[in-house]
């Protein structure tokens, strides 16, 4: 009985430290920010003004924030499931099929991950660039005297698909290493017994590469869906400023304009609430719908 008791005065105080200091910088500035989206106030002037929902009745009739939804929602989808579907292809080829260099192409795609979003920012404005970019210096060797220079980043038909793309070659290395990290825990003696079935490597993906890396899978969607939100800003922030005309907006980058640009405080808060219960909502049903029973081996 003293055994027990001790046991349990040694969980609870070694775990009182990292709860206090959760409830400190986690729960009371969420607590803060739904309670300050409730008031008019100009940031840094200490003065604020009860409006109640006066500042969510204003996002609805906010082009920008309508906008920064589309585009949010965009990436969120199109970023995701191109990122996680190449992410578990190079991990299958990388840990399935023996070839020279196979270390070689796990480093290379590897590398993003671990650069800044400043430098891939700087990355991909060289890419992008209107005269002296990449992609336009190579299309003109094409048709060196009519060609006409694409506005990547500087039309709104183009900047979305730039944006998208630049996430998703940052983000692959980090997935596939996490994926094959799963997949080189799936017994050998599996893919031989459906070699002996006759079945091919792609039946063999599909019935038991993808099934048994399935719980993986599930954990980084939903994780991965949260920080698409937050990298997105970053990126955005770095390499369009939002721009042009407010074409590449998200949420967060309209919040942050709206409370530190336009000191319209109150009102980024709102916009910061309406991320915080979206990413919620939207990670549970991902987890709802990935929903399956675990396979043993």
């Amino acid at each position: 009985m003293k055994n027990s008791s001790e046991k349990k005065k040694f969980i609870f105080w070694g775990l009182f430290p990292a709860f206090l200091f959760y409830i400190i910088f986690e729960i009371y500035p969420t607590i803060n920010v739904f309670k300050d989206a409730l008031y008019k106030t100009g940031g840094l002037s200490g003065k604020k003004t009860f409006v109640g929902f006066a500042n969510f009745k204003l996002l609805f009739k906010d082009p920008n924030f309508v906008k920064a939804s589309q585009n949010t929602i965009f990436l969120i989808v199109i970023v995701t499931i191109v990122t996680i579907f190449l992410a578990i292809i190079f991990a299958s080829v990388l840990t399935r099929e023996k070839f020279k260099g196979r270390n070689f192409f796990r480093i290379i795609l590897y590398i993003p991950n671990i650069l800044s979003i400043a430098v891939i920012a700087s990355i991909f404005a060289a890419i992008y660039g209107m005269d002296q970019g990449l992609i336009n210096g190579f299309l003109r060797l094409f048709k060196p005297e009519t060609y006409q220079n694409i506005p990547f980043l500087g039309d709104r038909n183009y900047v979305m698909y730039s944006v998208a793309f630049a996430m998703i070659w940052q983000a692959i290395g980090y997935y596939m290493v996490m994926y094959m990290s799963t997949m080189s825990q799936i017994p050998e003696q599996l893919y031989e017994a459906s070699n002996l079935d006759g079945a091919g490597k792609v039946r063999q993906f599909f019935d038991i590469t993808l099934p048994l890396t399935w719980q993986t899978i599930r954990t980084t969607l939903t994780f991965y869906i949260i920080s698409n939100i937050n990298i997105a800003f970053q990126l955005i922030k770095a390499l369009t400023g939002g721009g042009p005309d407010g074409a590449s907006l998200t949420l967060l980058n309209h919040q942050y304009e709206q409370a530190y640009t336009n000191s319209a405080f109150g009102y980024g808060l709102a916009i910061g609430v309406v991320v915080f219960l979206f990413s919620f909502l939207l990670s549970a049903i991902v987890h709802q719908i990935t929903n399956r029973d675990v396979i043993q081996y």
